[in-house]
């Protein structure tokens, strides 16, 4: 999966810090306004390794881990959420997201 950056979110390589330590890993994350809150919403799901230690898979669902992402040059707190069929795990976040974003238009068309 190559790095790629639009307006759509981030799809590449990031790093998870999990309780200190960091994991390569491959994700696709987008971010959204939530009106409601008038905060910045980012999520998305977050692929490890094939063979990735079973200490990690307890450390990412742990409530006491704290944990980190960094992908496109940007760091982030995160929480993990669910594990999907396919081996992936929910990430979300509120804030600044772990992936740079466009600016808002500020114009009016």
């Amino acid at each position: 999966m190559a790095d790629e950056h639009d307006a759509e979110g981030y799809r590449g390589a990031a790093t998870l810090t999990v309780d200190g330590r960091d994991v390569p890993v491959q994700v696709v994350l987008d971010a959204r306004h939530e009106p409601l809150d008038g905060r910045l919403h980012w999520f998305g799901r977050v692929v490890l390794a094939d063979g990735a230690e079973p200490e990690l898979h307890a450390a990412l669902t742990a409530a006491t881990s704290h944990i980190g992402l960094s992908a496109g040059g940007a760091t982030a707190e995160a929480r993990i959420g669910d594990v999907d069929p396919w081996g992936r795990y929910r990430v979300t976040g509120v804030g600044v997201p772990p992936f740079p974003i466009d600016g808002p238009l500020l114009e009016d068309d």
